[in-house]
C-alpha cells in the first residue's frame, strides 16, 4: 500500500434519532443516523413511522380514506380466511 494516500481511520460516535449512541471506526468523527438496530422495525419488531419532510401527512391528505378503507378490507379478508381455516381444522378433528 502506498503511504499518505489513505484518510485517517479514527474512532467515531454514531448518534441515532431514537437517542442510541455507540462507537465505531470511520473517517468521520461524528455520524448522525435516522435508524439503527435498536429502533429499526426489522430488528425491534415494532412498527415506527419516520416522517421525513411531512411525507406521511401528505400521503394521508391525498389518499387517507381510500388507503384506510383498503387496509380495513384486507384485514377483514385475512381474518375471515383464518377463521375459515380454524373452522375447517376443528371440523376435521
Amino acid at each position: 500500500m502506498k503511504s499518505g494516500i489513505h484518510p485517517d481511520y479514527k474512532e467515531a460516535s454514531v448518534h441515532c434519532s431514537c437517542g442510541t449512541e455507540f462507537k465505531t471506526r470511520s473517517t468521520q468523527e461524528e455520524i448522525r443516523i435516522e435508524l439503527c438496530s435498536e429502533c429499526h422495525p426489522f430488528y425491534s419488531g415494532v412498527q415506527k413511522i419516520v416522517d421525513t419532510g411531512g411525507r406521511v401527512q401528505r400521503f394521508q391528505d391525498k389518499y387517507g380514506d381510500k388507503y384506510k378503507n383498503k387496509m380495513a378490507q384486507k384485514e377483514t379478508k385475512e381474518t375471515g380466511a383464518k377463521e375459515e381455516a380454524d373452522t375447517k381444522a376443528s371440523s376435521d378433528e
